[in-house]
């Protein structure tokens, strides 16, 4: 596969081994940027059966470019669930996330089955598919977000890094949407802060920070 050996061209130990610093897993993988990345994906274009193939590699670059590539359009329930089940990284997670799986029809109801599943990466993509979506769709309205405070609280105890990161992230990403789902993801970091559990505080506690903060409300008042 061409794509495979342009990829390859690009393979840098030290950029490898930066990425092992930041907790990706690097067992299968050569080092390139998302950057570089990125610049390939706008060269190929959309490609639905070029990113299946990509992904089937199993390499690490070639699946970040198979969620850059894909067409949300012709992506199937059924791919979703092969490609969560893949999952062996946090990069690899979000980028599938906010690049393709918040695209397809199917987004809303994954949060609500992939957040109550035990795999860490699964339950993960399940919160950062929230995340993106409070980014992406800017048509929702919030009680499409409010649905999910309990399920945030639910999981706000579960201590696996990459997972309590992404009930966080869910978390803030709601309360910077605007002003009124601000103030009520703050009540629920309040809620989630009385949980007697050291990962639900901390989770708590860093939302109020960055909700509460001067940045952030002051782009909300615009």
């Amino acid at each position: 596969m061409q794509l495979l050996e342009k990829i390859k061209a690009l393979e840098s130990q030290k950029n490898k081994e930066g990425m092992a610093r930041y907790g990706i897993n690097t067992k299968n993988a050569y080092g390139v940027s998302i950057y570089k990345l990125r610049e390939i994906a706008k060269e190929t274009g959309k490609d639905h059966e070029l990113a299946l193939n990509l992904w089937n590699t199993h390499i690490h670059e070639a699946q970040l470019l198979a969620a850059l590539i894909d067409e949300p359009n012709k992506v199937t329930e059924k791919q979703m669930e092969s490609w969560v089940k893949d999952l062996d990284s946090w990069d690899t997670c979000d980028i599938v996330c906010s690049n393709l799986f918040d695209k397809t029809p199917f987004a809303y109801t994954k949060i609500f089955e992939w957040s109550e599943r035990p795999e860490e990466f699964v339950k993960r993509a399940g919160f950062a598919l929230i995340a993106t979506l409070a980014i992406h769709d800017k048509k929702a309205p919030d009680t499409q977000f409010t649905q999910f405070f309990p399920i945030i609280a639910r999981e706000s105890t579960d201590q696996r890094n990459f997972v309590k990161k992404a009930v966080n992230w869910a978390l803030r990403g709601i309360g910077k949407r605007n002003h009124t789902l601000n103030k009520k993801a703050i009540k629920q970091a309040e809620h989630i802060k009385t949980i007697d559990n050291k990962t639900a505080r901390w989770i708590a506690n860093d939302a109020i920070r960055e909700l509460t903060s001067e940045k952030i409300q002051k782009r909300l008042k615009k």
